[in-house]
Parts: structure tokens; sequence; C-alpha cells
């Protein structure tokens, strides 16, 4: 008698793997070039345990954009809250970069600044998430540099909004160089330069 193979268990569902894997292919094709069919096998799903999950390809894209997104917000939340603002620029420079430059089998790259985000439909509210956080890091920050202002740390009369408006545009830069493919020696080179500059313009040496 002839014994039947038996049948192995399925994979157990883990949720965060599963967004990973899916950011993964959204970064690599965009989000209207990955098809639910794309996900599915990618995740190990059926079409109908992804509804399930995530409610459709929409809600799983914005899941996952929201879970990249507390990962940058987490940056500046840290960055501010050190005692000096050397280190504040410096932390948020340097682990931007780190974070953009995760290994590519682990991380799915900046898919915050990726063409996922400018080819998904219009019914999503993704923009508006990205806009958000964008803001709500801006605004970290600014606080920061106006404290730096009242505290001494930088001249009376700097321009506070200028200053945080140069950390922020040097940021999306490096996302936006992340995702052509630029080294991650070569951003942290730009990144160390800008703060460099920034501090031997604006505020005295460390004593």
């Amino acid at each position: 008698m002839v014994s039947q193979p038996t049948r192995g268990r399925p994979r157990a569902f883990d949720r965060d793997r599963a967004i990973l894997d899916a950011a993964r292919l959204f970064w690599r094709r965009g989000y209207s070039g990955t098809s639910t069919r794309d996900l599915t096998a990618a995740l190990g799903l059926s079409t109908s345990s992804l509804y399930a999950a995530f409610g459709s390809k929409a809600g799983l894209f914005e899941e996952a954009v929201r879970t990249y997104a507390e990962r940058y917000r987490e940056i500046y939340r840290q960055a501010v809250a050190e005692k000096d603002l050397r280190t504040v620029i410096e932390q948020i420079l340097i682990e931007s970069v780190h974070e953009f430059t995760r290994p590519r089998d682990a991380h799915p790259g900046c898919l915050l600044s990726s063409a996922a985000m400018t080819d998904s439909t219009s019914t999503l509210d993704t923009s508006a998430h990205y806009a958000e956080l964008h803001g709500w890091n801006e605004r970290a920050l600014l606080a920061r540099v106006e404290q730096a202002v009242r505290d001494g740390e930088l001249p009376a009369g700097t321009d506070a909004a200028a200053l945080t408006g140069l950390v922020q545009s040097v940021v999306h830069g490096l996302s936006v160089r992340a995702n052509l493919g630029t080294s991650r020696e070569a951003l942290l080179a730009t990144a160390q330069l800008t703060h460099e500059l920034i501090c031997r313009q604006l505020m005295s040496p460390t004593p």
C-alpha cells in the first residue's frame, strides 16, 4: 500500500512580512504595475485571504505607505530630542540615508518617494498621508531650530524656517538619489558635507 504524502502545514500569516513583501513589489513595479495576482504570489496568500486581511490592493498599498511613513517619522522624533542642534541635524541626515539605503532584500528603498506614489490611483489618500508626514517632520525640526535660536545655540536673527527648509530639501534629495541607485557611501558623503557646512556657517565651534 502506497502511503499518501502528508500535506504540509500552511504558512502562518505574518502581517509585517506581508507588508514588507508588498512594499518591495510596489517599489519595483509601481502601484499600477503591481497586480493582485503578483501580490498573492509574493505574499503566499489567496485572493480571498488578501482581501480579508487588507480589504483590497489599494488597502494594502495604503498600509505599506503608513508603515514606512512611521519609520521616517521616528528618525525625526528621536533626533529632535537630542541636546544640541549639531547632533539633531547630523542624526536626521545620517539616519535618513541609512533608512533610504537598507539592503534591497530587506527593504523596498524609499517607497514614499518612488514611482509607486505618483502612479497610484486618485482614489487613494496616500498623497495626503505623505504630505502629513513631511509636515509633521518639518514642524518638529522647525520647533527645535527655534529653540536653538532662543537658547543662543544659533545667532539671534537666524532664519529658522530657511534652515529647516534647507535640511528638508537635502533629505528629500537624498531620498530621490537613493531610489536612483546612488550608493550609501556617496549619500553619506553628501549628508556629512551638508552637516559640516551648516555647522561652520551658523554655529560656533564646540568647546
